[in-house]
């Protein structure tokens, strides 16, 4: 195993068991015969070995998987997986009425670089690292073979999260068994399960405990879910006994999946409409009052810090025309899930937005991601989920 050094006083982090080390902080040119996806061993510059990570070309050099001289192999991946899923057992997330949930949650689970959800009898796998990449054949057998789990069938979903730069030229496609895409279940809701080609590793579990509350509120509401994409809070919504559901959404495909999720738990329940409409342009031409809760989910507005200031005037814009819009006395559900935005820069968009409206409003919750996407308290970066719930007069 090839040993990094680090500059002088560069191992603060690392003692402080931050995964991360920056290519600024290395002391010397990386060794001609080190590879991208490498295991290497990280030392301070006095030689005090420090942990064990996969390394990558880039700004993060190396992400540390043990903070110990530790063999990555097998095993190492068996104890990480069962320790992950020993967790969702405390959590009781893995039940007849809830099939959906993340399993692994890269460094909140000590597995940079790693992604896995399950749904029923299957595992998507997402690698955000060469090292995992490399790993994945390795990782599908420990999954299928772990006790309790239950997994037949391993999806590798790493196209579009893989570093371009490293032409591994990879493809979406089974690393173990073969499944069509399936409908999971959530909270006893059905939801149908796109891995093949939706978004992500198909559906965003992320936002399943928000999705939850949403249902406390929307008896008798009239609701708007803009950003729907697989309608997960509309369905919730149309359980809460709302009395209209509206989704919306640009992509036509998403708003047939919102449609056959909503006829999948309510088949022929009229109370359910959906718009292939940019988000904006139908803001901008709704009538004032027709919406008494309206959730607001958009993508990621910033995928980087250079993005950060659009992303808040885009933040800002967004809540601005949803206060402008929404019925006395209505509730808005409003996030973020850009990483680089953080939770008090989001808080203070919402806030310039409510200022600009001139209407009194009240913070009733303040949301996040949910117990299996947990945050490693060494690595706080790990929190991208932001969101609040608004009382507005």
């Amino acid at each position: 195993m090839i040993e990094l050094k680090l500059k002088r006083g560069k191992e603060e982090s690392l003692d402080r068991f931050h995964p991360w080390v920056f290519s600024g902080a290395l002391a010397h040119e990386v060794p001609d015969e080190l590879a991208e996806g490498d295991v290497v061993g990280v030392v301070a510059h006095d030689g005090r070995f420090l942990g064990t990570g996969h390394y990558q070309i880039g700004s993060i050099a190396v992400r540390i998987l043990d903070f110990a001289r530790t063999e990555i192999n097998g095993d190492f991946f068996r104890r990480r997986l069962q320790a992950a899923l020993q967790l969702r057992q405390l959590l009781g997330l893995a039940r007849e009425d809830n099939t959906a949930y993340r399993l692994v949650h890269g460094e909140g689970d000590f597995l940079p670089g790693l992604v896995v959800d399950i749904y029923g009898p299957t595992a998507v796998v997402q690698a955000h690292s060469v090292g995992m990449h490399y790993a994945r054949e390795t990782m599908a057998r420990a999954l299928v073979d772990l006790p309790g789990l239950g997994v037949r069938n391993v999806y590798y979903k790493s196209e579009t999260t893989l570093p371009y730069k490293a032409r591994l030229d990879q493809h979406n496609d089974y690393l173990i068994g073969s499944a069509e895409t399936a409908v999971a279940v959530e909270n006893g809701l059905r939801f149908n399960i796109d891995w093949l080609r939706g978004q992500k590793t198909g559906f965003f579990v992320d936002q399943r405990d928000n999705r939850a509350l949403l249902q406390r509120y929307a008896r008798g509401r009239r609701v708007l879910n803009m950003f729907c994409y697989t309608g997960g809070f509309s369905v919730y919504a149309m359980r809460g006994d709302a009395q209209l559901v509206h989704s919306v959404d640009s992509s036509e495909k998403a708003v047939m999946l919102t449609d056959a999720n909503v006829a999948l738990n309510f088949p022929g329940d009229e109370r359910h409409k959906s718009f292939a409409e940019d988000a904006f342009k139908y803001l901008d031409n709704m009538e004032k009052g027709a919406y008494d809760l309206i959730v607001l989910d958009p993508p990621a507005f910033a995928k980087h810090r250079s993005a950060l200031r659009n992303a808040l005037r885009g933040y800002q814009r967004l809540n601005a025309k949803a206060f402008e819009k929404i019925a006395p006395g209505g509730v808005l559900f409003t996030f973020s899930c850009s990483q680089a935005v953080t939770r008090e820069q989001f808080r203070l968009a919402v806030f310039s937005a409510a200022a600009q409206s001139r209407r009194k409003v009240r913070i009733l919750h303040q949301l996040t991601q949910p117990a299996d996407h947990p945050v490693n308290i060494f690595h706080p970066e790990g929190e991208y989920l932001k969101g609040l719930v608004l009382y507005v007069e």
